[in-house]
């Protein structure tokens, strides 16, 4: 009996019991829908948190106050008392500019609560931010229409704003904002930029954002107290890490602290490589739980194919009987194995495509390639190993005993 003759018997078997073998694949279908769709949902995820941290810049250190004990990489307290952080100030930036491996310093200043308006309409801002037009560069905002404000107006303290996506639509609708103003706490500000749109961040929309000089700010808004923070940008990629060591050496001689510093310093860098690791982990994770469906569907077949063969008995003995060889009965109940997991498999692999075409718990899931071919691979051995067993059973089969069953 040649192959083609094994194929035309299985697929005669699977004919005979439709819903059987349909419900044999849908348990396949299912599994293999999972782990495609769950990988790809953990692909989404990851790309997005990169995305939002590759927004602040790779080279990019953020310097923020910190009770003591917070170190220099990261907020953890210390063992030791708790005390008042020494506030960041504008000599500590303008320092900071004199380090090697530093290309540029940006003070920064936020103003709480703040709200704009214009001619009637109000929004409440998200983030009010007073700073220098380095930062621009250092966060990768990029202006959409307009321009940056300059180091002149930053000099001459002039009230001139930069606003993003959100506060533009909501304050200024359909107008073009470019040369108008708006007022926040009553200071009246220009708009001379709008940022392009970055999109939201989680819980924060990235674009509900407002840059204006530090000097401004400071006047209108906030006082000249502490900085907020201070963005320091790097020479390049490869500078972060001794920036940091550098930026550290510097504040702990200016602040008088040593192992236990009063600020702490986010290396965006480092945030990246942490992040892609446990988002890494994270979709191994969820196509773990969906392989489990496939085992499932293993164990459904295996169960579906010991009935088949139970139910055929008498029919593998006629066969037998007739000069069938071991090989012909095995390869056929093996066939109808592999074939029920190849058309759940492919079935599934159409399901998790389409599924990929739409935004699940507001991720937009990435199809992953190696994906679809390890569940496809995974199904099909799953259909070979849950049905040797079976099928081995069947070619086992005396003739006389299998003629002999009821």
């Amino acid at each position: 009996m040649n192959q083609l003759e094994i194929l035309r018997f299985a697929l005669r078997g699977l004919a005979a019991n439709k819903l059987r073998s349909a419900l044999t694949t849908l348990g396949i279908l299912i599994g293999v829908a999972a782990v495609i769709l769950l990988v790809a949902v953990g692909e989404g995820s990851s790309q997005s948190i990169q995305r939002n941290i590759q927004r602040l810049g790779s080279n990019t250190l953020t310097v923020s106050p910190s009770f003591s004990g917070g170190g220099p990489g990261g907020g953890g307290q210390g063992s030791g008392p708790r005390t008042q952080a020494r506030p960041l100030t504008l000599q500590d930036a303008k320092a900071l500019t004199e380090l090697p491996s530093v290309k540029s310093v940006s003070p920064v200043v936020n103003a709480n609560a703040a709200t704009a308006v214009h001619e009637g309409a109000s929004h409440a801002v998200g983030q009010l931010v007073g700073t220098y037009p380095s930062y621009f560069e250092a966060m990768n905002k990029q202006v959409a229409s307009g321009t940056y404000f300059v180091n002149d107006d930053v000099r001459a303290s002039r009230k001139v704003m930069v606003i993003g996506r959100t506060v533009a639509d909501e304050l200024f609708g359909q107008v073009n904002p470019i040369g108008r103003q708006l007022s926040v706490s009553g200071v009246p500000f220009t708009v001379v930029g709008v940022l392009k749109e970055s999109g939201s961040s989680g819980m924060q929309d990235a674009d509900d954002l407002a840059i204006a000089p530090l000097p401004a700010v400071q006047q209108s808004l906030t006082g000249f107290g502490s900085l907020g923070s201070i963005v320091v940008q790097a020479t390049g990629a490869t500078a972060t890490e001794s920036a940091q060591a550098e930026v550290s050496a510097l504040l702990n001689q200016r602040h008088g602290v040593g192992a236990d510093p009063d600020y702490r310093i986010l290396n965006q860098a480092a945030l990246q490589e942490t992040v892609s690791a446990a988002t890494g982990t994270f979709t191994v994770l969820l196509g773990a739980v969906a392989a489990i469906s496939l085992l499932v569907g293993g164990i459904g077949i295996t169960n579906i194919m010991l009935v088949t063969v139970t139910e055929r008995t008498r029919e593998i003995g006629i066969r037998k009987a007739i000069g069938a060889p071991r090989s012909a009965i095995l390869g056929q109940f093996l066939m109808e194995a592999t074939l029920l997991s190849l058309v759940g498999g492919l079935s599934g692999v159409l399901i998790a495509f389409l599924g990929t075409r739409f935004t699940i718990a507001g991720i937009e899931p990435v199809l992953v390639p190696s994906s679809i071919a390890l569940a496809l691979g995974v199904s099909i051995g799953i259909g070979l190993f849950f049905g040797s067993y079976p099928a081995n059973r069947a070619a086992k089969l005396r003739p006389i005993q299998a003629l002999r069953h009821e």
